[in-house]
């Protein structure tokens, strides 16, 4: 019996040490999350052989704690100093690091905890309740569907692009050209590596984002004095009012929180994707002209789709074996070496094992709640810092993570030059949001692009062929037309007031 199953699932994780080991990974993922360069990847790796000693329950459930924390964890140097700790937490810079600056982290990071956690609780609620349905959903996808999904989050570019339509198309191509470097995907060919075995496999996209807004955003605070918080620092009701304020938006807090979970249910995409598509969103259904500049819907999106995702990319590792990430590559790596099988058992014979790790999660996000809002808003102080000390500091960190990625002396590269890119960027007012959806994105619409057509002997009518590609078809095509059509309605409201 399901519920049965799920009784069986809530008594082992609230059993003695698994709620222990559950905390423990929360905490760890955390402090993983807000060092950059680090991420959950690394940090899960690292901690998988000491889970030897621990049961299978327990060693998942850290790992799994250690996954959801991290989540969170990015967006803490995101929103204080612009440098994402991982890659899910690289759109929450746009507004989370402009609210630092006028003084106002606490109410960002407190609007972030809030939206992490909610976040987490829909979604792993939702998993708890509708997993055979959403598994039944994941098996209806195949490489078109994954190509469309990844080019609806491209055509987001019209929606993200503020200013120039032509400066942020390029942007966005240039993140696509980037992603050309290495081996191409399904085939051998080497293109643009110059004849170096070193880039074979092409430029790191965390070391990318460290780049772009670690070390271009230092050269910016290079040439200021004093901190960060260019405002006064009010710390009265800051954090009750960032997570009220979360509260006050659910439309895109759920919205977000699902987009998330959705995306992170395909098998390749990730959190470092569902941001990206589900800030576009909110920019899109929002009316305000702050995005980019403290809008704290802007936070609240990137930080409740990450989250989501978590939840979402569990559906694909458990019940097939495949890894929707980097992260759960690692977890699949566990499940192996604790003797747990992916599949079919995990959601029959084993279901309580499944519950007991929805549950963990959902007692993780309590935890995330509790720690984001008593006692990581205080961490605003460090915003005070006066950048002569602040900016080395941040450089070091971000050179080290770099490297620590690969041990590849070309993510070092990697950071030095994106940074000095990013740098004339934002000087020369190009979308830096349109180059990272280009560089997240090329690879998996190149991928699935060319699968589909092997898969139909070229033919392009497969992109058009079941439902969901037609459903997302009609999706690219509204988010396309929909500036044009806004500027229409604008021109015309413009000459009627006249």
């Amino acid at each position: 019996m399901v519920s049965d199953a799920f009784l069986e699932g809530i008594q082992i994780a609230l059993s003695w040490p698994t709620i222990g080991w559950m905390v423990v990974g929360v905490l760890l993922g955390i402090v993983i999350g807000a060092i950059p360069g680090i991420g959950p990847n690394l940090g899960m790796a690292v901690a998988l052989p000491l889970t030897l000693p621990l049961g299978g329950t327990n060693a998942i459930i850290l790992l799994v704690g250690i996954y959801s924390g991290s989540m969170y964890g990015g967006s803490i140097a995101a929103i204080l100093m612009n440098v994402p700790g991982t890659a899910a937490a690289a759109a929450t810079t746009f507004d989370g690091y402009p609210l630092s600056r006028q003084g106002q982290a606490s109410f960002a990071l407190s609007a972030s905890a809030l939206s992490s956690a909610v976040a987490g609780f829909l979604t792993i609620a939702a998993l708890i309740v509708i997993s055979p349905g959403i598994v039944a959903l994941v098996l209806l996808l195949g490489s078109p569907e994954y190509f469309l999904v990844a080019v609806l989050g491209l055509s987001m570019i019209t929606i993200v692009a503020r200013g120039s339509m032509v400066k942020g198309f390029v942007a966005g191509a240039f993140g696509l050209l980037v992603t050309t470097i290495g081996i191409a995907p399904m085939s051998s060919e080497l293109r643009f590596t110059g004849g170096s075995l070193v880039l074979y496999d092409g430029l790191s996209f965390v070391a990318a984002i460290l780049g772009l807004f670690a070390i271009a955003e230092m050269l910016k605070l290079a040439g200021e004095e004093g901190s960060i918080a260019r405002d006064e620092i009010d710390t009265s009701g800051s954090v009750l009012a960032g997570a009220s304020k979360a509260l006050s938006k659910p439309i895109p807090l759920v919205k977000s929180a699902f987009i998330g979970m959705f995306i992170g249910s395909l098998p390749g995409s990730g959190a470092s994707v569902s941001n990206f598509v589900a800030y576009g969103e909110a920019m899109r259904s929002t009316a305000s002209d702050r995005f980019g500049n403290g809008e704290i819907t802007g936070v609240i999106a990137a930080e409740a789709s990450n989250n989501g995702t978590v939840g979402g990319s569990l559906i694909p590792a458990l019940s097939f074996g495949i890894p929707g990430s980097g992260a759960t590559a690692v977890l699949l790596g566990g499940l192996l070496m604790h003797g747990l099988q992916p599949g079919p058992d995990l959601f029959s014979s084993d279901l309580h094992l499944t519950y007991s790790i929805f549950v963990a999660l959902f007692l993780g996000n309590i935890i995330i709640l509790v720690l984001g809002l008593g006692l990581i808003t205080r961490a605003e102080y460090l915003t005070r810092i006066n950048t002569e000390y602040l900016i080395p500091m941040i450089v070091v960190l971000a050179v080290a993570g770099s490297f620590t990625l690969r041990n590849n002396w070309v993510d070092v590269a990697t950071v030095l030059v994106l940074g000095a890119i990013g740098y004339y960027m934002f000087k020369h007012e190009y979308s830096v949001i349109a180059f990272i959806l280009g560089m997240v994105l090329g690879p998996i619409a190149e991928e699935n692009f060319l699968r589909s057509l092997q898969l139909s002997d070229g033919s392009w009518t497969i992109f058009v062929a079941s439902w969901p590609s037609r459903l997302l078809v009609g999706l690219i095509i509204i988010v396309l037309i929909g500036p044009v059509v806004q500027n229409w309605r604008r021109r015309r409201h413009a000459g009627n007031d006249s």
